[in-house]
């Protein structure tokens, strides 16, 4: 089973009320069988729209200084349970978030530079063996064996 950032489907939950649709991707799901889309930071409780967020150090803030740490690690966790039991074996989560970017994330200091690292979602998948990937990924032609 593939679970996919709602997001990527055209769902409108971003930080801004908007998606990033990538029909790439729905090229690639269209003979996969069925998919699970989630959205962690709205699975955790945050509100659509919200304040953008990024990985500060050991917690998650919002631009404007606020703790969303909280919630980021609620959405994982529920993201995980949804995973375990659908037997979840690739992720393909909204690269450069601070919940599921994969490999490269915001730098917390809000000026967008990037840095390495993995969102808190995606992080908690791989530590439980999941494979994770962007749309990046997809878009590129790197598609999961």
């Amino acid at each position: 089973m593939i679970l996919v950032s709602a997001c990527l489907l055209g769902a409108n939950c971003q930080y801004n009320g908007e998606n990033d649709f990538t029909k790439e991707l729905l090229e690639f799901l269209k003979d996969k069988g069925e998919f699970i889309a989630v959205c962690p930071e709205v699975l955790g409780g945050l509100p659509i729209p919200r304040d953008g967020a990024e990985i500060v150090g050991d917690k998650v803030k919002t631009a404007k200084g606020g703790d969303v740490t909280k919630e980021f690690l609620s959405g994982a966790e529920k993201v995980l349970k949804i995973a375990k039991e659908n037997n979840v074996d690739l992720a393909i989560l909204k690269a450069k978030s601070p919940s599921c970017g994969v490999g490269t994330i915001y730098d917390g200091t809000f000026s967008r530079k990037l840095i390495s690292g993995d969102g808190v979602t995606a992080a908690l998948l791989r530590k439980n063996g999941i494979k994770v990937m962007t749309e990046k990924d997809i878009i590129a032609g790197n598609f999961p064996k």
